[in-house]
């Protein structure tokens, strides 16, 4: 693969992925299929395109799973409003990214899944679509990738780029490596200061922090008329949500709620976890803890006798936001590094977490400071919290303020990022 004299570490890397592909792609091939995905499309990773290329230019962005493509749906939208002759390309890897993502397609967007990040398959990803410019999405640094765009003379720009302190400390152990990679980007653009100042230390003086694109993501959508019926069936109950919960964190969750029926004992836990695919692990551990539940996935009736709401569904995270007056974001009990606290913020639902929150720390104290979000260190701790936000309908009111407001306030620069984002990549 062509372009510039490349470390040792990445040519051995680029030998290495070559080699390992095929068994690679078998694992691939199998963890898709398990969770649904059509075997013709399987074949996406292998660089095989499953639908024809549109004419004209072709803008590819590249993200890794869920939350890093959803990122950046409102930006390619912009940017196709500044320029309507761009079409776009989203990839992505996990099977839950390619079904939430599909449904939520800007206009002229096609998403595939990425090419593993060998040789071949980049080559024959590259040569269907030929795209105008790429765009890589916080920490997608795939080697073979990059070098393959690289040499084909395309532009390329990291966005909304995150890296954490242990990273930092590895990549500044292969600084030269580092750089080769991070400067095939004409612009690197971050999403805090700590990230532009890591880059700063390896010798990548054109990093800059910049907004958080998650901030500019918007609300969630959803069903209104699911929304309308779910009221109605709560009614006057108070209740709470436990969004994307990770192993762990349930625990935490149901030791909360058994503790606030105490104090309040027709209160209802929404529990959606992160991977839907544990909704049966979680339904044992409800049951042991004693409180009933129902399960949203297989149809079972959310009655007054209902205590906890298994909403183990994929694409409906949008309307449990909508919907709770609460939530607990989840993420941050387990050393996950937390989830975008922007989109209950966008639905004004009153934001409370656990105190691992590595990936949005600016975030949060941002939120902590103008009173729209509160960590709680565990269950003892969240109980409290929501005892006193269900039972105190002033305070809670003025906290959901305070979560809109914060979010109203992210999203002027948009419109901004777009055309910088066109600029940097030669688009016009």
């Amino acid at each position: 693969m062509s372009g510039p004299a490349a470390p040792l570490p990445v040519r051995l890397y680029g030998v290495a992925a070559n080699l390992i592909a095929p068994l690679a792609y078998r694992r691939v091939r199998a963890k898709l299929e398990a969770q649904g995905t059509p075997a013709g499309r399987v074949r996406e990773r292998m660089g095989r395109a499953t639908v024809a290329r549109t004419e004209g230019r072709v803008v590819w962005f590249h993200a890794a799973s869920v939350g890093e493509s959803l990122s950046v749906l409102r930006l390619i939208e912009e940017m196709g409003l500044q320029q309507p002759d761009l079409s776009f390309l989203i990839t992505s890897g996990t099977a839950t990214s390619a079904q939430i993502v599909g449904k939520r397609l800007p206009p002229r967007t096609q998403h595939q899944f990425a090419p593993l990040d060998s040789r071949r398959a980049v080559a024959r990803f590259l040569d269907h679509w030929r795209p105008e410019a790429a765009v890589f999405v916080e920490s997608e640094l795939w080697p073979n990738m990059l070098r393959g765009a690289k040499a084909r003379g395309l532009p390329l720009a990291l966005v909304n780029a995150r890296i954490s302190d242990r990273s930092a400390r590895n990549w500044k152990r292969l600084s030269a490596t580092a750089r080769h990679l991070l400067d095939h980007f004409t612009l690197i653009h971050c999403q805090d200061a700590r990230t532009a100042r890591h880059f700063h230390d390896i010798g990548l003086a054109h990093a800059a922090p910049g907004v958080n694109l998650k901030s500019l993501s918007g609300a969630l959508p959803f069903d209104k008329v699911e929304l309308t019926r779910l009221r109605e069936v709560i009614g006057a109950r108070p209740f709470w949500l436990a969004a994307s919960t990770h192993p762990g964190e349930d625990e935490v969750m149901i030791e909360a709620h058994k503790a606030l029926l105490k104090t309040l004992p027709e209160a209802l836990l929404l529990l959606v976890p992160r991977h839907p695919e544990r909704a049966n692990q979680i339904e044992v551990q409800l049951a042991e803890a004693g409180l009933t539940s129902a399960r949203r996935s297989t149809g079972m009736a959310l009655t007054p006798d209902t205590q906890c709401y298994l909403a183990d569904t994929l694409g409906e995270m949008g309307l449990w936001y909508a919907l709770s007056p609460v939530t607990c974001l989840c993420g941050s009990f387990a050393p996950v590094g937390g989830h975008n606290p922007y989109e209950p913020a966008h639905a004004g639902s009153a934001i409370l977490h656990g105190p691992l929150y590595a990936n949005f720390s600016e975030t949060y104290a941002d939120l902590a400071a103008q009173n729209a979000a509160t960590e709680v260190t565990d269950a003892r701790a969240l109980a409290k919290e929501l005892t006193t936000l269900l039972t105190k309908p002033d305070t809670l009111a003025t906290r959901r303020a305070a979560s809109r407001a914060f979010a109203a306030g992210q999203a002027d620069a948009l419109h901004d990022m777009a055309e910088t984002l066109s600029k940097a990549l030669s688009l016009g």
